[in-house]
C-alpha cells in the first residue's frame, strides 16, 4: 500500500533540512522508518488509514518537538485528513497559519486547561455539532510540547486568548481510561486530540485513535529494545484491535 505523506511528515523533512546537527533522540542508532520514526521493523505504516472526520486539528509545534521519535502528534494526522501543522514562534505568527485559523470555514477551538484561561475567553467542555454557525468546521487547535513549553506558547501567543477554550475536567479523562502524568491535564497530543474527538460526537473516531495511539506505544516500546522481541503477541493484538475499530466505525 502507498503510504502518502501528511502535513506533519512534510514538516518534519523541513525541520531536519534546516538542523545545522543531528537531532539526538533516544535510541538514536536505530534504522528508523522516514514516517513514523519508529524502528523500521515496527513500522505501523502499512496499517495507517484516514477517518472520515467532520473535525479538523491544526497543531503548533515546539520547536524541535517535531523532531522527536516519540512526539504523537504525527498520529492525529495519520487518521484524520484535515490536519495542520506548523512551528510555533515567540517573535510572530506564521502567516499560513494564521490564514488557517483565520479561514471562514472554521470554528477554531483552543484545547487548554481552564485555570489558563484569559479574562473574558469562553470555557467549553464539549462542542456540539449542531449549535455550531452553518458550515463551520471545529478546528482544534492543540498545543504541542512538553508542558512548561505549552504554557510559554499560549501565554505568548495574544491571537488564541479570544478564541473559545476547550478543557477536559479529571472526570472526562478518567471517563477514556486514559494514562495521566503527574496532573489530569499531562496526556500525550494524540490522547487530547482522542478526547476532542469525543467531545464532538465522534467516539467511534475517537476509540481509533486511542488505539492507534496504544500501538504506538507499544512499538515505540519494542523499537527500543525495552521488551523480548521474540513475542509480538502485544503488538499483534493491537493492530487486529485498531482494525477492528476502523470496521466497526466503517473506515477499514
Amino acid at each position: 500500500m502507498s503510504v502518502k505523506q501528511h502535513a506533519i511528515h512534510k514538516l518534519y523533512q523541513y525541520r531536519k533540512a534546516i538542523s545545522t546537527r543531528p537531532y539526538g533522540a533516544r535510541g538514536k542508532k536505530l534504522i528508523r522508518c522516514e514516517l513514523c520514526l519508529l524502528a523500521e521493523q515496527y513500522c505501523t505504516c502499512e496499517f495507517r488509514r484516514q477517518l472520515t472526520s467532520n473535525n479538523a486539528f491544526l497543531l503548533m509545534m515546539y520547536d524541535d518537538e517535531v523532531l522527536k521519535p516519540s512526539n504523537s502528534g504525527r498520529l492525529i494526522a495519520d487518521l484524520i485528513p484535515d490536519t495542520h501543522a506548523y512551528i510555533w514562534s515567540r517573535t510572530h505568527a506564521n502567516r499560513k497559519m494564521m490564514a488557517v485559523i483565520e479561514d471562514p470555514k472554521y470554528q477554531p477551538f483552543v484545547i487548554f486547561p481552564s485555570e489558563y484561561a484569559c479574562d473574558g475567553q469562553e470555557v467549553l467542555a464539549k462542542v456540539e455539532p449542531s449549535e455550531l454557525p452553518e458550515g463551520k468546521t471545529p478546528l482544534f487547535i492543540l498545543l504541542d510540547g512538553s508542558w512548561r513549553e505549552a504554557i510559554r506558547m499560549f501565554r505568548k501567543s495574544p491571537y488564541l486568548h479570544h478564541l473559545p477554550l476547550l478543557s477536559f475536567t479529571p472526570d472526562t479523562v478518567a471517563k477514556y481510561g486514559l494514562r495521566k502524568g503527574s496532573r489530569d491535564f499531562q496526556l500525550g497530543t494524540a490522547e487530547v486530540a482522542a478526547l476532542a474527538l469525543g467531545a464532538s460526537g465522534e467516539p467511534d473516531n475517537a476509540a481509533s485513535l486511542n488505539t492507534w495511539f496504544e500501538l504506538f506505544i507499544e512499538s515505540s516500546i519494542f523499537s527500543r529494545s525495552r521488551k523480548s522481541t521474540h513475542d509480538l503477541t502485544p503488538l499483534a493484538l493491537l493492530k487486529k484491535k485498531f482494525l477492528s475499530t476502523l470496521a466497526k466505525d466503517g473506515n477499514e
